[in-house]
């Protein structure tokens, strides 16, 4: 019998595909556990408040109630896993979360610090292999990565993680977060990650912390810092004026205040065990202790979703509402009100519609001829 070959399919069309099929469905397909809020490193700019970096482990999930919530969302559908912190190599029994999760087939992501990974956690991980591990860069030399950390010595041991990881070639990529303290490293650092053949990317956008603390945001860039930027970053270059002129198509006309894929198609669950939209997006929250993943995935995300914006929203009619990244989470995170508009984001996507905007940038130099 004759059959027919089957054509391979790449990992990002699947993936894209899937989600597209499945996002009226509302399939919790991608899941992000915060296992610990505790680290070891000081960042200023970090979003978790110092006092629960530093603190114990007391009220976090234990192994059980994860292994409990793993066969949950499996059950629901659930495919693709993160697994974050605070710093997850803290907590003891983070392989044994791991390898549970490894066995109910997810497809996990680490985020770390990369500080904390020995042999014997690199030589599990590459028995057990994930699908990727993200170390987190916060500079290209000791003295600007310990200025960010505030720890000594933590920027030869992440050094000493990345070599361990590639060493066994594990899926190992990099990403910084750009705030003033290390900005003037970011072409340093994507050599650095060039040299050693990895992936890299950037994240120049700074949030307030989960507490409401606006502490973090003083490392924060301006919006022109950013944009001129991702003028010299090639593939921002190019993404931005297509951003624009693919948004001429767009026409925000709804209420809703969300209008991602949070709680649509992806979820979070914190240290404690309380399920939200996102990490971003804290408040309110569904209490994993006291009810199912499927009665908060089902009851009680689909209410947060249908909040709507009331008349008096500042952004109503705003033409560069598709290009920019207002959102309730992050408006809530500054200024304790959901429908508080973020200057910051407001100033940063005209930022970018004076710099990348097609019709805009040619009628300025139109003008100036």
């Amino acid at each position: 019998m004759e059959c027919s070959s089957i054509q391979p399919l790449s990992y990002d069309i699947f993936s894209a595909a899937l989600h597209t099929r499945l996002r009226q469905e509302r399939v919790p397909l991608n899941g992000s556990l915060e296992v610990t809020l505790r680290c070891n490193l000081r960042c200023e700019h970090c979003y978790v408040p110092f006092s629960q970096r530093a603190g114990t482990s007391q009220g976090e999930l234990s192994l059980p109630e994860i292994r409990g919530l793993f066969s949950e969302i499996a059950d629901m559908g659930c495919l693709w896993l993160l697994l974050t912190g605070g710093e997850p190599f803290l907590r003891r029994d983070f392989l044994d979360i791991y390898d549970d999760a490894k066995h109910k087939g997810f497809i996990i992501t680490i985020f770390t610090n990369g500080t904390l990974i020995n042999e014997r956690i690199a030589d599990h991980l590459a028995e057990w292999r994930p699908f990727a591990i993200e170390i987190s860069l916060y500079g290209a030399t000791q003295a600007t990565y310990e200025r960010v950390t505030g720890v000594p010595g933590s920027y030869a041991r992440c050094l000493r993680g990345i070599e361990l990881l590639q060493e066994r070639g594990l899926p190992l990529q990099l990403k910084s977060v750009l705030i003033t303290l290390n900005q003037h490293e970011l072409e340093q650092m994507q050599i650095f990650a060039q040299n050693r053949g990895v992936n890299f990317r950037f994240d120049p956008v700074i949030n307030a912390g989960i507490d409401g603390s606006l502490h973090p945001t003083q490392y924060r860039l301006s919006p022109e810092q950013i944009v001129a930027i991702e003028v010299s970053d090639p593939g921002r270059s190019a993404q931005w004026p297509q951003e624009f002129i693919d948004s001429r198509d767009v026409e925000i006309n709804t209420n809703q205040m969300y209008t991602c894929g949070a709680g649509k198609l992806a979820f979070h669950i914190d240290a404690s065990g309380k399920l939200c939209l996102c990490i971003s997006a804290r408040t309110p929250s569904y209490d994993l202790r006291q009810g199912t993943f499927r009665a908060g995935w089902e009851q009680f995300l689909p209410g947060i979703r249908l909040q709507e914006y009331s008349q008096s929203f500042a952004c109503f009619g705003c033409e560069l509402r598709p290009v920019c990244a207002q959102c309730p989470a992050m408006a809530y995170s500054e200024f304790g009100n959901f429908e508080s508009q973020v200057p910051f984001l407001c100033q940063l996507a005209h930022q970018r519609r004076k710099t990348f905007d097609p019709i805009v940038v040619e009628s300025v130099s139109g003008s100036e001829i």
